[in-house]
């Protein structure tokens, strides 16, 4: 009996440090992967992969939770994978699969028009689960609540037809967000239905909230934070940085800043006090969010809105990373770049996570204790410590081909610009072809 219960027990612990990845950038959006008895080095061939799924095309990472693991793509009537200009008509698509074999649970289809789309490959949001729902959202502005058991759908809006909202150059991206009993999405809804927030279960809706007249939704994710003793509702949007209250959608704090192209992207990013928001084209912000209320002070902004010459950050995909007096982050040509927190001022840089100084170079950062895991567009993933002293390089090896589109001229042809999901000991990364599960556990070394 000792023997059995030291087992159960053993089993009991390493269950409890074992986490699902429900929405984009993991439960919170907070980009941290807390699970332990993770491998510290890299076989130079790569982890195991513990099996593959065929999937279509489509940027939207996947999502894990309950045993099930969800993604979206696309196909074109046309067959083609579509291309960084123009699209077609074709059909998404809702994929439910098990976790540990990628059998097919379930899938779910409605069409989609890309025609006049930018980057016309597949679906761009991560699904969002909750509970025994999952919340997928096209690249069309289709917002579908499904049964995470059956792929039955419980209730649907269409952006366009339901709020009259023009769809993006490059697609609806905001991966809807689940706070308490609410769902808020990002709309784009005219003329005063930017953000919305529907009853989760219903889909009846409960507020809505900002002006669509003059201001493009972008492309970055809404996050709620807790701050200022209360919660903070963060959308960030092509005309200005806003904080409403989540019950209400009533406007707690706003701060004014035009982008150019209407693309805001990168996830706002926050740590203790600090809130970063971080731009392509014009370079980075950084605010102090108060204690004693919903407000927030910029506390600098970046020196430069050239994206081309510039010693600060000019995020495009990646969400930058606060880390106590420093933050680090991707900028626009692919460097990593370390900046301090108080000042902005540049401490260093390297190209050696995306190796190639291209515009549009990108790199996902998932901290993990003391480390971070890296994926970059050339398909590679990286362990790595970054500090003040420098970036510190501990293992690389390849993850998944890459099968996107660049929209320029790019040493491999392709990139890979999807978000994987880290969990439960794994890491799920897709491509326009497969989605693939790769063990991450020490023991499996």
């Amino acid at each position: 009996m000792p023997g059995r219960l030291r087992v159960l027990t053993g089993l009991l612990a390493a269950a409890a440090v074992a986490e699902d990845w429900p929405e984009w950038r993991g439960r919170g959006r907070l980009g941290v992967w807390n699970d332990t008895g993770i491998v510290e080095a890299f076989p130079s061939t790569g982890l195991p992969v513990r099996w593959r799924a065929a999937v279509h095309a489509g940027y939207a990472g996947p999502a894990v939770a309950g045993g099930r693991v969800f993604v979206t793509d696309y196909r074109a009537d046309n067959g083609t994978k579509g291309g960084t200009k123009g699209g077609t008509k074709g059909t998404e698509r809702v994929l439910a699969l098990d976790e540990a074999s990628g059998r097919l649970l379930w899938s779910h289809t409605w069409p989609a028009d890309y025609r006049g789309m930018e980057y016309a490959t597949g679906p761009r949001a991560t699904p969002t689960v909750d509970d025994d729902r999952v919340y997928t959202l096209g690249a069309t502005g289709v917002l579908t609540c499904l049964d995470t058991r059956t792929g039955r759908v419980r209730w649907k809006k269409d952006f366009p037809a339901d709020y009259a909202a023009q769809v993006p150059a490059w697609g609806m991206t905001s991966a809807p967000l689940v706070d308490g009993e609410r769902l808020i999405a990002v709309v784009a809804g005219h003329p005063d239905g930017k953000v919305v927030a529907f009853d989760k279960r219903t889909g009846r809706e409960l507020w809505r909230a900002l002006s669509s007249r003059d201001s493009e939704p972008g492309y970055s994710q809404p996050v709620v934070i807790d701050a200022g003793g209360r919660r903070q509702l963060i959308v960030w949007h092509a005309t200005a940085l806003h904080s409403l209250d989540p019950e209400t959608g009533r406007v707690w704090w706003e701060h004014p800043f035009r982008i150019h192209m209407n693309t805001p992207i990168a996830t706002p990013v926050r740590d203790g006090p600090h809130l970063l928001i971080s731009a392509f084209f014009q370079g980075s912000r950084l605010f102090r969010l108060s204690e004693d209320a919903p407000e927030a002070t910029l506390v600098w902004r970046g020196a430069s809105e050239s994206e081309v010459r510039s010693d600060g950050l000019h995020a495009l995909m990646s969400a930058p990373v606060l880390q106590g007096d420093y933050l680090y982050g991707i900028c626009s040509f692919g460097q990593l770049r370390c900046l301090k927190r108080a000042t902005g001022e540049r401490v260093w840089e390297t190209q050696q996570v995306t190796t190639e100084r291209a515009r549009n170079a990108s790199a996902f950062l998932v901290r993990h204790g003391d480390f971070y895991f890296i994926t970059n567009d050339r398909g590679e993933l990286i362990l790595a410590r970054l500090s003040p002293a420098g970036y510190r390089e501990i293992s690389r090896a390849p993850l998944i081909r890459p099968t996107s589109p660049p929209g320029a001229r790019r040493e491999l042809g392709a990139v890979h610009w999807s978000h994987p999901a880290y969990a439960n000991g794994h890491i799920f990364a897709r491509n326009d072809e497969e989605l693939i599960c790769v063990d991450a556990r020490r023991a499996s070394q």
